[in-house]
């Protein structure tokens, strides 16, 4: 009669006990559940990112300038083209064209210079290095391949034409010529005072004191005199008029 109780009473113990553990090893998956997600646990291997390609050091600095000189935003994202039937893509330059071909094309510029109405490439010669130069040959000439980051500025278009003219004077590359804020120095040697002009101060608002004045000249650009020569390049075609306006609004924000 005892050991019946003895066992009975081992035997309640042993369903208690299994009954604790069926119940905790569920309450430990849930918890390991939440904490892991809440404290935002290692990403299993199966969905990391892969790497980058690996891509030749010249040839990246290339497509980063070809971002950065803006030369994307008349070519065409990896140059496809399609921007203007006056602005050849380039995905077959890099075949057809020799170094010194292309070296000479970036340093002179390229179309019609009579022409305001039509786009014509700027003038790089002494705004850009020899080594900037290089390296965009070595891009175009390798293929023009998509590299990691070179990608241009995001432009709001929901925070005031001020802001947005502000990320389009850097995606068109206004800043490499006329400076940050406008305030130009960039050497010209082919310009009468040997430097690209402001975009700011007293005799730049006297000249262009009207939104007008200031949009008619970056459709219209400035060709002057023979090779090397005096260029800024004909937007007309390129940049939307609205976007015009916001760069005009962006230079009123200048001193």
């Amino acid at each position: 009669m005892n050991r019946r109780r003895r066992v009975s009473g081992a035997g309640i113990e042993a369903v208690i006990m299994l009954l604790f553990v069926a119940l905790l090893v569920p309450a430990g998956v849930v918890g390991w559940a939440i904490g892991n997600r809440s404290h935002g646990g290692a990403t299993p291997a199966a969905v990391t990112q892969p790497a980058s390609t690996p891509v030749d050091p010249q040839v990246a600095a290339g497509a980063h300038a070809f971002v950065g000189f803006a030369c994307a935003k008349c070519h065409g994202i990896d140059g496809r083209g399609g921007v203007s039937p006056d602005v050849p893509a380039l995905t077959n330059a890099g075949a057809s064209l020799t170094v010194a071909q292309l070296k000479k094309i970036i340093h002179f510029g390229l179309g019609v210079a009579s022409d305001p109405t039509k786009p014509y490439m700027p003038v790089w010669n002494h705004v850009i290095s020899e080594r900037q130069i290089s390296d965009l040959v070595s891009y175009i000439r390798a293929g023009l391949p998509a590299v990691q980051y070179a990608t241009s500025l995001p432009v709001p278009t929901d925070q005031g034409t001020a802001v947005q003219g502000a990320a389009l004077y850097q995606v068109y590359g206004c800043e490499n010529c006329h400076g940050p804020n406008g305030l130009g120095g960039v050497p010209n040697p082919s310009a009468p005072d040997k430097t690209i002009p402001p975009l700011s101060g007293a005799d730049f608002r006297a000249q262009f004191n009207t939104d007008k004045k200031v949009i008619d000249f970056i459709r219209s650009g400035s060709v002057l005199g023979k090779a090397p020569i005096v260029s800024m390049p004909h937007w007309g075609g390129i940049i939307p008029p609205q976007e015009m306006q916001a760069l005009a609004d962006y230079l009123k924000t200048f001193q």
